[in-house]
């Protein structure tokens, strides 16, 4: 009959497709206590390709400055590359235009800031059928889905705007599309978390200005790094929701000002933002802290010992196999400080923010772009749904980014 009757053959291989639907999704909606490891550990890897996972920031581009290598294929060094992050489902990840304080006193900011954009350029270019510059939400979904990895990038460390909001379009135009307003020492913006130096208790009046220009015009502004006072400073002057592009709880480090606060969580979910979780081990618990110093010692002394010269192929791979063997924590740690974020002011206000290529040790399970299956994997036991999951993978950042842009659309078509 079905040889004879096409519409007979399709009629059963629709009924097929309908059952086989029908048994995935039972298997995508059963509880976490119903499903085995495997299950489990294969819903993550599933949910990781599925959902647009995107991190509030890695240093790649710094990391490349100090040693370039190829990251269209797995590097030895490092803790992100395309292989890693395809692997991964590791879809938005920003690139850190990271400017070190020291350039606040020697100057020529603003230009280390264009060169590092460059090279970003330059990955995007050479590789455009693995990577392509960001510049929106949109883009993000159009990339996502013609499956290459997108290079969002933001400032880190405002320096380079050099007290000029022309210097502030001109990043725009470049494509920057968030701002850490300082970083290590205080600066022409604001007061560092990492400074004892209170220069302005907060915002400088410059900086009170570039926050509602960053509003005007669409960027993102990142209140990692700022003291408390200045991050109250920005939640009273901002017409946007904020981020905190590599943070994480204080809960957990008491007394680290570079980590967030109960009540600064809770005031930043007020303003709409987003905590987007730091993996550094120093910043999941004060226990893992100063691990850079002994490892800074040993590389010191291993060097010594071998005539190795800093920033040569073979320190690099050293140092890498240090990071990589000496782990600090589990990934239970990221999820402790997720919980915590929740707990206190729900799931929409937290997200990734890893700080890849930027810290020294890193839990084992999350040291580098490839093992975000992990985390997803440690949400489902927790008994979080897909859609939290999804949320907390890219969609509460992507839903701040929306709205940074939708408010400064709004305010450009008002003339305000």
């Amino acid at each position: 009959m079905y040889r004879k009757n096409p519409f007979a053959i399709l009629f059963l291989l629709m009924c097929i497709g309908l059952l086989l639907t029908g048994c995935s999704s039972e298997a995508e909606n059963k509880p976490a206590a119903a499903m085995t490891d495997a299950e489990i550990k294969q819903k993550a890897q599933d949910l990781a390709q599925k959902y647009i996972i995107a991190d509030g920031h890695i240093d790649l581009p710094y990391r490349l400055n100090e040693f370039m290598e190829d990251v269209t294929v797995q590097t030895p060094g490092g803790d992100f590359d395309y292989v890693r992050a395809k692997a991964g489902g590791l879809n938005a990840p920003f690139m850190s235009i990271y400017i070190p304080a020291s350039y606040q006193t020697e100057g020529g900011a603003k230009e280390f800031a264009d060169y590092l954009i460059d090279m970003v350029e330059k990955i995007a270019s050479d590789a455009p059928d693995k990577f392509e510059v960001a510049t929106s939400v949109a883009d993000i979904k159009a990339q996502f889905k013609k499956g290459v990895v997108s290079l969002p990038m933001g400032i880190e460390n405002g320096a380079p705007i050099e007290g000029k909001l022309e210097n502030l379009q001109h990043f725009y135009d470049r494509g920057v599309r968030y701002i850490t307003l300082t970083h290590g020492k205080a600066n022409h913006i604001c007061d560092s978390s990492y400074d004892e130096e209170r220069k302005w208790n907060g915002l400088s009046p410059f900086g009170e200005t570039l926050v509602a220009e960053m509003n005007r015009l669409g960027v993102m502004v990142d209140i990692s790094h700022v003291s408390d006072s200045a991050f109250y400073d920005v939640m009273r002057i901002t017409n946007a929701p904020a981020i905190a592009s590599h943070s994480s709880c204080r809960h957990y480090t008491p007394g680290w000002e570079r980590n967030m606060n109960d009540d600064m969580i809770k005031a930043l979910a007020a303003n709409g933002g987003v905590v987007c979780i730091n993996f550094g081990s120093s910043f999941l618990d004060s226990t893992y802290q100063g691990g850079w110093r002994e490892a800074r010692a040993k590389m010191k002394d291993h060097f010594e010992e071998h005539n190795i010269a800093e920033g040569s192929a073979e320190a690099n791979e050293w140092m890498q196999n240090y990071r990589k063997n000496n782990p600090r924590g589990t990934v239970e740690d990221v999820i402790k400080h997720i919980d915590h974020v929740v707990k206190l002011v729900g799931v929409d206000h937290v997200g990734f923010g890893s700080d890849f290529d930027g810290v020294t040790h890193l839990p084992k399970g999350a040291q580098d772009a490839s093992e975000f299956p992990n985390i997803i994997e440690a949400l489902i036991k927790r008994g979080y749904s897909d859609e939290d999951i999804e949320k907390i993978c890219g969609g509460n950042l992507l839903r701040v980014w929306s709205e940074v842009e939708k408010i400064a659309e709004q305010s450009n078509n008002t003339g305000e």
